[in-house]
């Protein structure tokens, strides 16, 4: 019998609902722990995971009997009950609904991790609104304004 052998290297991109700048230093390497957990517990490996203020880019290895909104689903369910368990967060967090995610290939995947762990550098020079629509022209998505997520600069 034939196994299945795919290299399937996805960004997925994600913003805090309700806030800016919720995400704080002192338990960003924490949260990310959480959110790395869920996705190698789902057959997924993480290159690259950063969190920001508002917003997170994770680069994940996709498992192929895994779609990428389920992965998204347990991620950031259970990266929000983990916040609010901790209350490290004043009031209920909340990530927004819906997600970027963008494909690459094996050769792209060092550019793209150096990317996402540049992400305090990337944005003092842009707004997470310009990073996530020039994310969505330069891989040519077509989208509706008014389905994007709700920006807070």
């Amino acid at each position: 019998m034939a196994n299945t052998y795919t290299q399937l290297y996805v960004q997925f991109v994600f913003s805090v609902k309700g806030f800016e700048n919720v995400i704080k230093e002192k338990f960003r390497d924490e949260l990310e722990k959480v959110m790395c957990g869920i996705i190698t517990n789902h057959n997924c490996k993480t290159y690259a995971i950063y969190c920001n203020p508002d917003h997170t880019h994770i680069l994940v290895g996709m498992h192929p009997t895994l779609a990428p909104s389920k992965l998204m689903e347990q991620v950031k369910s259970g990266s929000s009950k983990w916040l609010n368990e901790k209350k490290y967060i004043p009031g209920k967090f909340l990530w927004q609904d819906g997600f970027g995610a963008f494909t690459y290939s094996k050769s792209q995947i060092d550019v793209v991790v150096k990317y996402i762990l540049n992400q305090p550098e990337h944005h003092k020079k842009q707004s997470f609104k310009d990073e996530y629509l020039s994310l969505l022209q330069n891989f040519e998505i077509d989208y509706d304004e008014r389905y994007l997520f709700e920006w807070y600069d």
